[in-house]
């Protein structure tokens, strides 16, 4: 029992020293220039050797330190938040197998051994989401599963097309995949990383996933799981450069950013909310990926994860505070109550509308002023003007609704700062958010970005964040109107807050009808024609015909006298004829 209470603090401490273990190794290897592959080759098939590999660069150490630091945070944290829960050591093995994952995917540059650590992180994932064990997590369980699946079997067929290349370390053949014969291989690598990702049209399974507990929201929307897909695409970036998928990664990326920054302007669960935000900058991360800047996508990768997590963790906080409610709408005034978990919020938020001199400023500046430089369709352009407000607008929303606004908690809610726990382990996480966006630029970027842009453009982000937030601000405290009004528009409000009816589109619909015809086809070829014509044919007639060579060699007078007289009988026949 000792042990139980005590796991959050090891496990914590344990993560925490790895950090600084990979933030060692990546300062060595950025500065020597340099990087080291281990193999473990397992078996060889057809001068193909299939093997384990492990790289040890720059990029996978710097990434894999982060990951090791907010899990250490979130450790800590679970060890209050889940202190009442009877399965806390079950939850504990969990999120540490969920973290060992996500290091074998991060340290692979190999297709084959990505896939043990690209599945681990599905199944682990469905494990954490079904945790609570009731009939809403089961079916969130169900749809994160099976829509990962998807980009699971992409990994294969992917590791079918690269038996030709001998090798399936695809790090090393960037520029030889430029040629137009691999575009079936990078479409895989792209439909994997746009369901790991949660890109249209696999985005329903994303805020589903929020029936798990928070302190594994915190772990997968901000270094882990979702961020597998962006990670992918960054190492195959060098093959993706001049190819038509790009243009169509950039398009998918661009509707998701708008779609869910619009989604979280209706929404009122708080946890879909910052979901949704997450969604919404992984489509930032994805398009200046496609716009051929992967170096952008992967500083945007890491500042996000910092604030991501910095903010669910101060959710959660709210979340228990208030008696497990999740609508914002019986939440306000939480800042007079709560002043340090509002404060470590709220810089979180102004990170993630990339706020001047935070995390997420130097970031997410960066990419849109890249993006307005670089050659991109309207479509695009307009679609990342409005993300940009959208966004500004559904955390002005957040703010108004939960941290200021009016009081609308019932009298007896115990509202409090005094969890020492979970407030110290907020504390690392909202120093990075503050001051890691610089240390990372500097150390990802020592050679600054040449940006031309007119001054109309210069300032475009910053006047549509500031239209975005009074905008945002404004509608919210006239909410009595509004809702009355949103009423004359019903069809359009639930289409805009229903994700595009993506969720009833994966589930209802399409599902059913997947698993009425697979219950058939179970029916009528798994356990009928397949099995007559198969497996259990094949053995009645070998069991038929062992049967006869056995009761040939017992060397039977009545055998042979039998086949005798048969043989006589077609010799008279063929005589007759």
């Amino acid at each position: 029992m000792v042990w139980c209470m005590r796991m959050h603090i090891v496990s914590a401490t344990v993560l925490g020293l790895s950090s600084i273990v990979c933030v060692t190794v990546f300062i060595m290897k950025a500065f020597s220039g340099t990087a080291e592959m281990i193999e473990w080759e397992i078996m060889s098939l057809n001068s193909s050797s299939i093997v384990y590999v492990v790289v040890l660069d720059w990029v996978s150490m710097l990434f894999m330190s982060f990951v090791l630091l907010i899990s250490s945070s979130v450790m800590y944290y679970s060890g209050s938040y889940m202190s009442g829960d009877k399965n806390f050591n079950r939850f504990m093995y969990l999120v540490l197998a969920f973290v060992l994952s996500m290091m074998m995917m991060v340290l692979s540059p190999n297709l084959i051994s990505i896939l043990l650590g690209w599945d681990g992180l599905g199944l682990v994932s469905y494990a954490l989401v079904i945790f609570y064990q009731n009939e809403k997590s089961a079916n969130a369980g169900m749809l994160t599963v099976l829509s990962n699946r998807v980009g699971d079997v992409a990994i294969l067929l992917g590791i079918g097309l690269m038996a030709n290349l001998g090798s399936w370390n695809f790090i090393l053949y960037g520029d030889y995949m430029e040629d137009s014969s691999w575009v079936l291989l990078k479409f895989l690598a792209m439909l994997a990383a746009m369901t790991k990702s949660a890109q249209i049209p696999f985005s329903a399974w994303l805020p589903a996933a929020m029936a798990a507990p928070t302190p594994v929201s915190a772990l997968v929307h901000s270094s882990t799981l979702v961020t597998a897909g962006v990670y992918l695409m960054i190492r195959f970036s060098p093959a993706l450069e001049g190819s038509k998928i790009q243009s169509m990664l950039l398009i998918v990326s661009c509707l998701t950013m708008f779609m869910a920054g619009l989604g979280a302007n209706f929404e009122y669960d708080l946890k879909k909310i910052i979901a949704l935000s997450t969604l919404s900058q992984l489509g930032v991360m994805l398009s200046i990926l496609a716009l051929g800047y992967p170096d952008l996508s992967f500083f945007h990768l890491l500042s996000h994860a910092l604030f991501k997590a910095l903010l669910f963790m101060c959710a959660g906080v709210l979340i228990h505070s208030v008696s497990g409610y999740q609508d914002i709408r019986f939440m306000g005034c939480l800042v007079e109550h709560m002043p340090l978990s509002v404060s470590y919020m709220t810089v979180a938020n102004l990170a993630l509308c990339g706020f001047p001199f935070l995390a997420g400023f130097y970031s997410k500046d960066t990419i849109l002023e890249v993006a307005f430089m670089s050659w991109i369709n309207t479509v695009s352009l307009i679609l990342y003007v409005l993300a940009t407000g959208l966004t500004v607008s559904y955390t002005m929303r957040l703010i108004y609704f939960s941290l200021s606004g009016v009081w609308n908690l019932g009298s007896l809610t115990n509202v409090s700062d005094e969890d020492s726990l979970m407030t110290s382990s907020m504390t690392l996480l909202g120093l990075s958010a503050v001051i890691m966006g610089a240390i990372l630029s500097w150390l990802i970027f020592p050679e600054p970005y040449m940006i031309c842009l007119s001054l109309f453009m210069k300032f475009l982000v910053l006047l549509i964040s500031l239209m975005g937030g009074v905008m945002g601000y404004m509608l919210n405290l006239m909410s009595t109107s509004e809702n009355l009004k949103s009423l004359k528009y019903y069809e359009i409000v639930t289409m805009s807050g229903s994700m595009w009816f993506m969720p009833f589109l994966s589930t209802k619909n399409i599902s059913s009808m997947n698993l009425l015809g697979g219950a058939k086809t179970e029916v009528i070829g798994d356990k009928g024609w397949y099995e007559y014509l198969g497996g259990q044919g094949l053995y009645y007639v070998f069991s038929y015909l062992f049967s006869v060579l056995n009761n040939l060699q017992t060397n039977s007078v009545k055998v042979f006298m039998k086949m005798f007289v048969m043989g006589g009988v077609m010799v008279l026949l063929y005589m007759s004829v």
